[in-house]
């Protein structure tokens, strides 16, 4: 009964902080509940959503993918160089980039027997050279006469494009991990491969298909960014991976695999984007000056105290059971 206890304190915990987010900075800043406010933190943080969804489901396969912010780089400056062509080759440009390099991950994580850490690492470092050699170093701007930029700036009905593209993308990802074998197949991998192996479950293909999906969403995530910011970022991607990490194993999905929330995990995007965007009215009211390098150190440090609380409570949940 208490370790049920504890793991339902633990799921609750990511909402009871962001309710608890919210309230200080309704009450503190005048303007913080303003439409205007409301829309750019989602506008932007959407990004982040798309790759901190993908790397959910590849956590709960035990798994780690350090190439998203490179991918989102990559793939930012393909759907620059293609946004004269219209947006669809835009589109699918940016996005085709990024399951190229999900492939070469889940190919190699799968059938070359190599570890997600390695592997991920090295085509981190390979998609952001070759995204600063695309973009020959410097920012690609977008055509602004094809509507690609309409997908990143606009709105439907009074709500950001990008994020109703992250709310479809949440919703889909919610069905697929309570709804489906797939899903199903995800937890038991990340749980104990060899047993999902001897159960007769896909697990290589399992596998294959998280890192595939981790890729597109990734691209996905970079096209957005070309077309928020007008023109492709050949180094933007920097940091996102720690972001989309933190976000994941704050929203109660273990770095172990096994356990995972697709809800829990858009709760922590939405957490660590307050966050900041309290840090950013604190400069502005003067009582605090941080550069945005600070964002840096602010998600390390963060993501440190959440993997020494989440190792706590892995320890908790196993000591009942020995």
């Amino acid at each position: 009964m208490g370790a049920t206890l504890s793991r339902l304190a633990g799921r609750q915990a990511v909402l009871l902080a962001l309710a608890a987010l919210i309230l200080f900075g309704a009450l503190r800043y005048e303007h913080f509940l303003g439409w205007f406010n409301i829309t750019t933190l989602l506008r932007y943080n959407a990004l982040f959503a798309l790759v901190a969804l993908g790397m959910a489901f590849v956590i709960m396969t035990g798994g780690i993918d350090l190439s998203v912010g490179s991918v989102a780089a990559l793939a930012s400056v393909v759907s620059a160089h293609l946004s004269g062509a219209g947006l669809l080759p835009a589109v699918a440009g940016g996005v085709g980039a990024g399951l190229a390099v999900g492939l070469l991950n889940g190919a190699l994580v799968t059938r070359g027997g190599l570890a997600p850490f390695v592997t991920t690492l090295a085509t981190m470092l390979g998609a952001s050279g070759l995204a600063l050699l695309l973009a020959d170093n410097q920012s690609v701007p977008v055509s602004y006469d094809t509507g690609f930029v309409e997908i990143g700036q606009g709105d439907i009905l009074n709500f950001p494009v990008p994020a109703w593209i992250a709310l479809l993308a949440y919703i889909g990802g919610a069905v697929l991990l309570h709804l489906t074998g797939f899903g199903r197949t995800v937890l038991a991998v990340g749980g104990n491969a060899d047993a999902a192996r001897l159960m007769g479950l896909p697990a290589e293909r399992t596998v294959f298909l998280v890192y595939l999906g981790s890729g597109g969403l990734a691209g996905l995530a970079g096209v957005l960014l070309a077309a928020q910011f007008g023109a492709g970022q050949p180094i933007e991607g920097v940091g996102w991976e720690l972001f989309a990490i933190a976000a994941t194993v704050v929203g109660g999905t273990l770095l172990t695999g096994g356990v995972g929330s697709v809800g829990g995990t858009l709760a922590g995007v939405l957490l660590l984007g307050l966050i900041f965007n309290i840090l950013n009215f604190e400069n502005g009211l003067g009582t605090i000056s941080l550069s945005v390098y600070w964002q840096s150190v602010i998600r390390g440090l963060f993501l440190l105290v959440v993997v020494l609380l989440q190792a706590r409570l892995l320890a908790a949940r196993i000591a009942p059971a020995s």
